[in-house]
């Protein structure tokens, strides 16, 4: 019995365009994420309001730089605001294209694998869920694992 969807309010911007990541493939992968996060149960809520940006290299490293005081691009960044009362977990993901397409060729892997990989990792972050401490780490890896395979995506942490 499939898991059920969390209400989902999703806004999708493209400050780069990338035809390969329509609005309606974020959404499903995002939606995948929070149902295995809601069957998981470490974080309790029942819906999540989410913004997607896709950026480019220079948004990309502007944001890292400010926001985490590291001056590069990076693959994925997620803004957590926490879960409010009536239950609406709140976030932004910003996923820098550029990146995310060099990442792929890198690892070996097609960019929709990658890009769904990261849209997952973002919103379990977008939830609460973080890989600091190496328990939480293995938690994590272990529901994004999951939720890839469901999709038929390799698992992103195996040794190649």
């Amino acid at each position: 019995m499939k898991p059920d969807i969390p209400a989902l309010s999703l806004a999708v911007q493209y400050a780069v365009a990338e035809p390969r990541l329509p609005r309606w493939r974020l959404r499903r992968w995002v939606a995948h994420a929070l149902a295995g996060a809601q069957a998981d149960g470490l974080v309790d809520f029942q819906g999540a309001e989410i913004s997607l940006r896709l950026v480019g290299q220079a948004e990309g490293r502007r944001l890292n730089r400010d926001f985490r005081g590291r001056d590069y691009a990076t693959n994925v960044l997620t803004f957590e605001y926490g879960v409010d009362p009536a239950g609406t977990a709140r976030g932004d993901i910003v996923l820098c294209v550029p990146v995310l397409v060099r990442e792929a060729r890198e690892q070996g892997k097609t960019l929709l694998a990658h890009a769904a990989h990261l849209t997952a990792h973002g919103t379990l972050h977008a939830l609460g869920y973080d890989h600091v401490k190496p328990r939480d780490a293995r938690r994590m890896e272990a529901l994004e694992t999951g939720l890839l395979a469901a999709l038929r995506i390799a698992d992103p942490y195996a040794p190649r």
